[in-house]
């Protein structure tokens, strides 16, 4: 559904037509933008906005199908750009993304959001609280959406270094260390990290683009963003750095954990095995000594003598007493 469509002038939202062409047409007299905003539009809405802007066939397609890769494409008529914000839910310690698409032209933004995230309703009403940044045109929207999703996501890294240090605090604890629960923990944590880094990776080449930095095929100017914003964008992606060594360093992190704590299970398991071997080694001597005796022979030694018995059953404590202070010293029991 159509969310909003503004018209700004010199920093301003003005009063204007409802309808896109008209909107747009007078825009461009004025020496304005139209900002129009949808969410998870149908086809048919969809296809209205995309004639009225000329967006390209193939931008259109990705829109609406959502589950991009973030990304910059330039088209002969428009930027199109997508950005995936990403939601940290502190109940469940589960990391979500969404998709915001925007197109960029001469004189309009088309900001199209799908998911659950937070909308850019909070975006727009900062940008009109500033009439100078949002002066600047088109290039300003795709500075403050770009600037808002990269600051977000440093917030929900340090949400998950939290979660991590409670991780690896239960992983070296004595009484938890072992729980059959750890290892799946540690794996959906994982899952958590591979899908943020879904988000950040990709998107610090477009980044980097825009801020006119990296290899030398993008430091040349990007069509419909303000040469003057190039500053701007590199401070975005400076943000994004440091949010992508946050990612690398708790993928490392988590691994590094997951390894102890498999380290730990084996030592606990082999811990477990000697008692088990020390336990059954103790329990063969009157085993053995018993079945001796059991078998039944009419000769055999000690066998009428009055304390065989006693002397046995003696025999088998001693031995037993040597055992278990043997096992005892070199720590299997």
């Amino acid at each position: 559904m159509i969310v909003d469509c503004g018209i700004y002038r010199d920093g301003h939202r003005t009063e204007g037509p409802e309808d896109f062409s008209d909107a747009l047409d007078q825009a461009r007299a004025a020496g304005g933008f139209v900002w129009v905003g949808l969410h998870e539009p149908s086809e048919e809405e969809f296809a209205l906005v995309s004639q009225e802007f000329a967006l390209h066939a193939l931008a259109v397609e990705d829109a609406l199908k959502a589950h991009q890769r973030p990304k910059l494409e330039v088209y002969d008529d428009s930027l199109f750009v997508v950005l995936k914000p990403v939601v940290y839910e502190p109940h469940s310690d589960t990391v979500s993304t969404g998709e915001i698409m925007i197109f960029l032209g001469d004189s309009f933004v088309v900001t199209v959001r799908h998911g659950e995230g937070d909308g850019l309703t909070a975006v727009r009403h900062r940008l009109e609280q500033e009439p100078e940044m949002l002066g600047k045109g088109p290039t300003a929207v795709l500075y403050a959406i770009a600037d808002t999703v990269v600051d977000h996501y440093l917030d929900v890294a340090t949400e998950l270094q939290t979660d991590l240090e409670e991780l690896e605090a239960e992983v070296f604890s004595p009484e938890r260390g072992g729980s059959r629960n750890t290892a799946s923990r540690i794996y959906n944590f994982k899952r958590q990290i591979t899908e943020f880094r879904r988000a950040t990776g990709p998107l610090a080449l477009p980044m980097s683009r825009l801020g006119g930095t990296g290899q030398s095929a993008f430091a040349t100017a990007v069509p419909f963003v303000d040469d003057k914003a190039r500053p701007f964008f590199r401070d975005v992606s400076d943000h994004l750095t440091r949010v992508n060594e946050s990612v690398e360093s708790l993928d490392r992190l988590v691994s590094d954990i997951l390894s102890a704590h498999l380290a730990q299970t084996g030592v606990q398991q082999n811990d477990d095995m000697r008692k088990i071997s020390a336990w059954a080694a103790m329990a063969a001597i009157p085993t053995m000594l018993a079945g001796i005796y059991g078998m039944n022979f009419e000769h055999m030694p000690e066998l009428h003598w009055v304390w065989a018995y006693p002397a046995v059953i003696g025999l088998m404590a001693v031995l037993e007493v040597v055992l278990y202070r043997t096992f005892k010293q070199r720590g299997w029991l």
